[in-house]
């Protein structure tokens, strides 16, 4: 049994990472005193964007007239499809009571955050998907007030297919303002006079940092950085489309991740020869950026038996897993540190990502090992409640005090004794003995 390395990365997640904590942490203390002066300071300067941070009806109508029908349409379809696995996942959990004992009622009630912030990224490209990703999810939880932000798409407004798709996601106020200026606009209700109580959405290292250190003033969805896949492949895999779904996620951005972990040293050869020649065919802008992550980020794992494979896999807790082998169920029980899992050939990352339902919004840098992605339970609050009557108090309060008292906590204790006194005066209930010192 072995573990070989045939390619291994340069550069880890954290690589990159001091370098943007020390730029993040400079702009949120700016905005933090300066307010929307210096978001708009922060737009003009990284965005070239001087017009409306909010906008209006009117404007957004003028920006998406001219989108064709057969482009709304596939919009349309890809939304509806995330709406409505976003639906059933909230079908699946429910507010409950339940009688633990006679008078003594307990039970959760499913509440939804008030406001949520949603970043919709736009640099290389513009990301669709991430609209609806994010805004139809929380509007599926029910939340109230959804602010939406994206940034200016090459000098001009937000991107007409991303502003179409955030209103048909259900976006209450929408923002063209990116970047941590956005993170920060949206905690601080900037602009809006709401601040979020949960911002979500994925973006660059520079948006993971700034909601990593605003987290605590905001709830998030995930620690995100950038995205991330692993491929496990057999002999039985086909190299050109383990490879072809390498290099669509590369092409993210030149800190991406791509991982082949096989057991098979012909497939492993074969895909590293195709690499290079799909990343060249690629046109400028994803030949850039899947360059430099292959290079850079990439990884090919030859490991002798399929227990080695879930091994490195569950390690690496990637974002995204595809399998492509034999026996999938074998596979699907057993692996378990991942953002979302794509079984089969059949299926690929891309498709998730843009349209099948379930959310593309995932945890990266190994936080799959204890978290899951965007779902309409981040925007749920399970909060509990009780009620009980005087004779469930009085079987209670008795065990509250003594417990109260063991750990040394009278005042505790006597938030018992008081009641004690009110529903059974002279019951002689044993509460403990009283704390002293």
């Amino acid at each position: 049994m072995a573990i070989t390395y045939l390619k291994t990365a340069s550069k880890t997640p954290e690589t990159e990472t001091d370098a943007a904590r020390t730029v993040v942490s400079e702009m949120l203390a700016a905005i933090e005193a300066g307010g929307e002066a210096a978001v708009r300071d922060y737009a003009l300067k990284l965005d070239r964007w001087s017009g409306p941070i909010v906008l209006d009806q009117e404007t957004i109508a003028a920006r998406i007239r001219d989108i064709p029908q057969a482009v709304k349409d596939d919009i349309d379809f890809a939304a509806g499809q995330v709406r409505r696995f976003a639906e059933a996942q909230r079908d699946s959990v429910r507010d409950f009571s339940l009688e633990l004992s006679p008078g003594l009622q307990l039970g959760q009630k499913l509440v939804p955050v008030n406001t949520a912030g949603c970043y919709v990224p736009t640099g290389r490209y513009a990301h669709i998907a991430s609209a609806y990703m994010s805004i139809a999810t929380a509007k599926a939880a029910g939340v109230k007030t959804v602010v939406a932000c994206s940034a200016p798409y090459r000098g001009d407004n937000i991107h007409p297919h991303v502003l179409y798709a955030m209103t048909v996601a259900g976006a209450d106020v929408i923002m063209c303002l990116g970047g941590v200026q956005a993170i920060a606009a949206m905690t601080y209700g900037l602009f809006t006079g709401k601040p979020a109580d949960i911002i979500v959405g994925p973006g660059n290292k520079f948006v993971a940092e700034a909601k990593r250190m605003l987290f605590g003033k905001v709830g998030i969805d995930v620690f995100a950085g950038p995205s991330e896949v692993a491929v496990i492949a057999d002999d039985s895999a086909d190299p050109l489309i383990v490879a072809a779904d390498l290099v669509g996620q590369a092409e993210h951005g030149h800190e991406s991740p791509a991982w082949l972990i096989t057991s098979s040293r012909r497939l492993a050869d074969e895909v590293a020869r195709l690499m290079p020649e799909l990343i060249t065919a690629l046109p400028a802008t994803a030949r850039d950026a899947a360059g430099a992550a292959w290079r850079d980020y990439g990884e090919i794992v030859l490991c002798d038996t399929r227990e080695e494979i879930v091994e490195v896999s569950d390690r690496y807790a990637s974002e995204h897993l595809e399998v492509h082998c034999a026996e999938l169920g074998w596979w699907h029980e057993r692996l378990s540190n991942y953002g979302s899992l794509f079984l089969g050939e059949e299926t690929n990352v891309a498709f998730g990502d843009k349209v099948s339902g379930p959310n593309h919004i995932l945890p990266t840098k190994f936080a799959a090992r204890y978290s899951a992605g965007l779902s309409v339970h981040k925007f749920l609050k399970p909060l509990t409640w009780q009620r009980m009557d005087r004779a469930a108090c009085q079987r209670i309060a008795p065990v509250s005090a003594r417990i109260s008292r063991l750990e040394g906590m009278e005042a505790h204790a006597r938030t018992s004794d008081v009641r004690m006194e009110k529903y059974a005066p002279g019951s002689n209930a044993d509460l403990g003995r009283p704390v002293e010192a």
